[in-house]
Parts: C-alpha cells; structure tokens; sequence
C-alpha cells in the first residue's frame, strides 16, 4: 500500500468491492480507500493529497470544511460577504461563487482526460485560474493552484477531513465547519449526484442510502468526518455550525460567526449579509458556478434539472423524513445512533 503525507494508506479498489460502487455509478472513475478512517475518494486524489496536506496556511484565512450538502455553498458566501462585501458594494459580488471562494480539492473529482466536448466548455472553469496563474500547468491542479495564489483573506471550501487537511491548519487559521441531519444530507447528496453529468447515479433515494449507510459514497465516512471536527470543537479556531441552527435563526448564528471571525460588522451590515445570503436572494443568482455552465448540458443533466430543480433546490430541513421509506428511516436512525453518538443527537 502507497503511503501519503498524512500518513494515511490507500488501495486501489478492485473486484467486487469496485463493482458495487460502479453498479448505481456507471461514471464512476477509479476509486481508492485510505485507512485508517476508510474515506473513499477518486483515485485522481493521491495526485493531489500530498500538495494539500503541504499546502501553505495563512493567518487570514478562513477555512469552510465540510461534507457533502450540508450548506457548504451558503455558508461560503455568507463568511466571503462577511469579509469582503458587507455593503453589499464589492464589484466581485455576483460573480460565481467558486471564483471568489476556491473548491480545494476540487481537481480530483474533475476528469483527467476531459472528452473534446467538454473541453470545448471547460473556459469559465478555466477563466480565474488563468487570471491568477499566468503560465501555470494545470496538470498541477488549477482549482489547487487558484487557491493558492487568491489574495489575502481568502476564504477556502473544502470536503475533505480534518485528519487529511495541513496539520498546522487549525493553530493559523480560521475553520467554519458545518453538519447538518445526516437525512436530508442523503436526500440532498442523492439529487446532486443525479444532476451532475460526471456522477449521474441511476438508482432509487433508498439504494442512493444503501451507499451512504456502508460509506461507499465519495468524501465518506460522514460520521468520522463530523467527529473529527467536534473533537475540536473547544479550539479557539474552530467555530461549529449547524444546519438546523442557521436555517431557524440566520441573524444569531451570523452574529456568532460575527464574533468568531472578528469581522464586527454594523447591524445594519448583519443585515445586509442575512438578505444578500437568503435562500430566495442566492437561489435567484444561481450563482456557484458561471451562467455558461449552468445552461450546458456537458455539466448538467437538464432533465433532472428541470424535473427536481439545480443547485439551489429547496433549503429546507426535514426532508428526509418526507421522502425516505420507513424502512429506510429506520436503518438511517440506527445509523445515527451508532455514528453520532458524540454530542449531535439528531434522532
């Protein structure tokens, strides 16, 4: 087994353990397992592990550290408005959010020989690296890259672990980390993976949980990757967030994340950013990516899209209890039981 600078070890799945992801997951690449912890990842990840676990902390970063669809893209905007564009009067406030706020680790998850068709769409993915990185190699990893050379403060998405990230991270910078209902996390990753052309899985919600419940879903295993982060939770650098909090007050919980990242923003800033930052407000700029990737069919499946909505989709809590079957809401309620038996209790 190769070794990483973590410290972790990875295998390349094969046999039968890769054909019960590839089943529901027909595009699935290569994938490999690391231990300990078990996370599962594209096996384009070991090009770039190393560099991240190295990558250069500064001490005006702010680090939004998630897993999948917990409102990782609420909470980037909300801390990027909090640093830069209080008065809502920043001229880089309604480009993508991706632009703004650089996706760490997204290089693994793009293909490593893009088909022409996608490559004659790749230019807005592109745009930002080229600005930031003149004469850069993007073999290197150009989202890596871009946020290496974004100015200062920079405020850094991630779906990677802890355990996986600089060690140094949290004693020089700021971490936001966000959980949400493991239910609606699935419900949420599941519309996700359908709508994205390089995921497009073909099963049910309950086979989609099937995959969650045996952490066979990439960035997973949720439960340790929360864990992780609570085990810190008493850091001075480390501010934890819920989903349910933030969706039932969202002025208190800015006014904490306010107080943590020493913004001290004016009421009326607060105000500013709780709008700018609304469900309704983000979902009416559809702004994650650019429009040129949003309307192309290479990235998105536009039956899904026009059938359940894009990336801004509902916002809500309580989904999973709507949509799982009874059955599965059991097995996933045993599952919270025994993986978030540290302090979260979301039964």
């Amino acid at each position: 087994m190769a070794s990483l600078a973590s410290g972790h070890k990875m295998h390349v799945l094969e046999g039968k353990e890769f054909d019960r992801i590839k089943d529901k997951n027909p595009k699935t690449p290569s994938c490999i397992r690391l231990t300990p912890g078990g996370w599962l990842f594209p096996e384009q990840f070991k090009l770039f592990a190393d560099k991240i676990y190295n990558f250069e902390v500064k001490p005006t970063d702010v680090y939004i550290i998630t897993y999948m669809k917990v409102g990782t893209t609420w909470t980037q905007e909300i801390v990027w408005t909090m640093k830069h564009n209080p008065n809502l009067d920043h001229p880089e406030g309604g480009e993508p959010i991706l632009d703004r706020s650089p996706f760490l680790d997204l290089d693994m998850l793009l293909p490593a020989n893009p088909p022409p068709e996608m490559l004659e769409n790749m230019e807005p993915f592109l745009r930002k690296f080229l600005e930031l990185c003149p004469g850069a190699d993007p073999r290197n990893g150009v989202h890596l890259q871009t946020a290496m050379a974004t100015p200062e403060p920079r405020v850094i998405k991630t779906h990677l672990p802890l355990s996986l990230m600089p060690p140094n991270l949290l004693d020089k910078a700021k971490v936001v980390y966000v959980v949400r209902n493991p239910m609606d996390v699935v419900c949420s990753y599941y519309h996700h993976c359908r709508l994205f052309n390089e995921m497009k899985f073909t099963g049910t919600l309950d086979e989609f949980c099937e995959y969650f419940l045996t952490d066979d879903l990439i960035y997973s295993p949720y439960g340790l990757h929360v864990k992780e982060a609570w085990e810190q939770r008493h850091h001075p650098n480390m501010h934890i967030m819920l989903y349910e909090d933030m969706k039932a007050d969202a002025m208190k919980e800015i006014k904490k994340l306010d107080e943590f990242l020493g913004t001290r923003l004016s009421e009326k800033q607060l105000e500013n950013v709780v709008k700018f930052t609304s469900f309704e407000d983000m979902k009416k700029r559809d702004n994650l990516v650019s429009k040129e990737v949003r309307e192309s069919s290479v990235f998105l499946d536009h039956e899904v899209l026009k059938q359940d909505g894009g990336f801004f989709r509902k916002g809500t809590t309580g989904d999973g209890k709507k949509r799982l079957s009874p059955e599965m809401q059991k097995k996933m309620k045993d599952w919270i039981k025994k993986n978030f038996d540290f302090g979260i209790n979301y039964l």
